[in-house]
Formats: structure tokens, C-alpha cells, sequence
């Protein structure tokens, strides 16, 4: 049936049209990507650079066997001379994740700009280290900050769904294999509250790793006081945040080396060691 009224067209009418003189305002595209880039390190000092280049050597060789599964390896950079130390800060650069470990000593990590070679660096400690991720950060990932209370947590105003979130949560803790898949329950894609997020933030308490990976946007990761639980936010270029999720594992992917990744960190390295010689 032909209605009898005709309905004005679309798009025309008062704010329809731009106004004379107004200039038409774009939303920021994203920018900023990583992506690496070689650097050789320069200095005077042949003997220190020497001195880097020999260790170097060896954390390529190291970045072969790791990737083929070998126990993590470690350099103790207090065994450098403080020029030769300078030479291997310069070589090795900052990379795309930092992390801060908590407790005694407190940590703070940097990859370099080779996937998988990591910088330690506390009272006491100044080594790289060959790994996936490095040891401590697994170790200490749940040592309690605040700790995770559960369903002891007091109910609020405004609960959702956070309580049935939570019982998945603490099963999947619970009944975790290891090396088994991750498990990941995206909020995103739940129904949920500002108080749902606020009451699952008092359950599952704060352990003792902060994870910041900086790439095409950030991810931050942060680990809870409930084993094996991982709070795994990805924010884009403008710090936006578009996922948001619990993952139930040892270790989130996201900050992981990848065994191709030290393969190429491996040639990555010998490249510089060869553009120096």
C-alpha cells in the first residue's frame, strides 16, 4: 500500500549542511607503528667495542638455542667494562615491552630491539637474559600486592554479571594444566558494569608484574593475585581502549618471543656485529 504522505528527502534541513567558514574536522587516524630498524653503536674505544662485540656474539648464539627450546641463557654485564657496557646499552636499544616486577629487589625489564634479548636492571642486578619472557617475571607474577579475596568480596550496587564471570574464572585457575591453551574471557563482548569491573578488580586482587607492550597502539597487561589470571587491556594509537580481557594463563601471549622472533633477533644481531667489524 502507497502511503498518502510524502516524507520530506533525507539529508536536507537545519545541521544538514556545513555552515559557511567551518572547516570540517577529520578524527585522528592512528599512527606511530614500531618497527625495527638497525643501529650500530659507535665509539673510540676499540677495546670496549671489541669487548661488546665478543658478548654479542654470544647472545646470538644463544638467541639459535633458545628458539629451539634450550633453558632460557643469561649475560651478567657487570663482567663489561663501563665503556664496553655503554657500547652494549647503545647496541641493544629499547624495544617494544618494559615491565615493572614488584617485591625485593623490584625489577624493571626492557626488551631490546631484538625480540626475546631482555635488559634486568635492579640493586644488584644488571644482565640480559635469552627467553621467551624472562624467568622472574613468571615467578613472580602473583606474589600478592592485594590479595585476591574472592567471592569474600562485598557485594556493591550496580552487580551484573561479575559474580558468574568470577566463578569461570576461579574454575579455569583452579583446573589450569600446564602448557595447556589459554583461556580468555573477553569483557568486551560481555554484558557487564562499571561495578561489575570494580567488585572482579577486589575478587582477583593485584599481584606483582606490570606489563606495558607498545606497538600499533598499547597493550597493558597486569597480572592479578589470583594464580594464573591476567588482566589484558588493548588501547589503540589514541589510547582508546577497544579489548578488553581476563586471560587464565602462565604467561599472555602478547609479551611473548616467539621462536621465529629470536631467530631473527639472532640474525639481527650478527648483521650489527658485521656492519661494526
Amino acid at each position: 500500500m502507497v502511503s498518502p504522505f510524502t516524507f520530506p528527502p533525507t539529508g536536507f534541513g537545519p545541521g544538514s549542511q556545513p555552515i559557511p567558514g567551518d572547516e570540517l574536522q577529520y578524527m585522528s587516524m592512528p599512527s606511530g607503528m614500531r618497527t625495527y630498524s638497525r643501529h650500530v653503536p659507535d665509539a673510540d674505544d676499540r677495546a670496549a667495542m671489541s669487548e661488546a662485540v665478543a658478548m654479542l656474539a654470544e647472545m646470538a648464539a644463544a638467541c639459535d638455542v633458545v628458539a629451539q627450546g634450550a633453558a632460557p641463557v643469561t649475560f651478567d654485564l657487570a663482567k663489561l667494562s663501563p665503556a664496553a657496557r655503554s657500547v652494549m646499552a647503545d647496541a641493544l636499544g629499547q624495544g617494544e615491552v618494559s615491565m615493572k616486577i614488584h617485591d625485593v629487589p623490584a625489577v624493571m625489564v626492557q626488551e631490546s630491539v631484538f625480540a626475546g634479548v631482555w635488559m634486568l636492571l635492579a640493586a644488584g642486578i644488571e644482565r640480559v637474559e635469552i627467553a621467551p619472557v624472562p624467568d622472574i617475571s613468571i615467578a613472580r607474577a602473583h606474589l600478592s600486592r592485594r590479595p585476591a579475596i574472592g567471592v569474600l568480596a562485598g557485594k556493591i550496587p550496580g552487580l551484573a554479571n561479575a559474580p558468574s564471570i568470577l566463578t569461570e574464572i576461579l574454575d579455569r585457575s583452579a583446573g589450569r594444566a600446564p602448557g595447556a591453551s589459554p583461556f580468555v574471557i573477553n569483557l568486551s563482548l560481555l554484558p557487564h558494569s562499571p561495578e561489575d569491573l570494580t567488585w572482579l578488580d577486589q575478587a582477583l586482587g593485584e599481584g606483582s608484574v606490570t606489563i606495558l607492550s607498545r606497538g600499533y597502539g598499547n597493550c597493558r597487561v597486569t597480572a592479578t593475585a589470583q594464580k594464573h589470571v591476567w588482566r589484558v587491556q588493548f588501547f589503540n594509537s589514541m589510547d582508546t581502549l577497544i579489548l578488553d580481557t581476563f586471560e587464565i594463563t602462565e604467561m599472555p601471549e602478547v609479551t611473548l618471543a616467539a621462536d621465529v622472533d629470536l631467530k631473527d633477533s639472532a640474525e639481527r644481531i650478527r648483521d650489527v656485529i658485521e656492519a661494526i667489524q
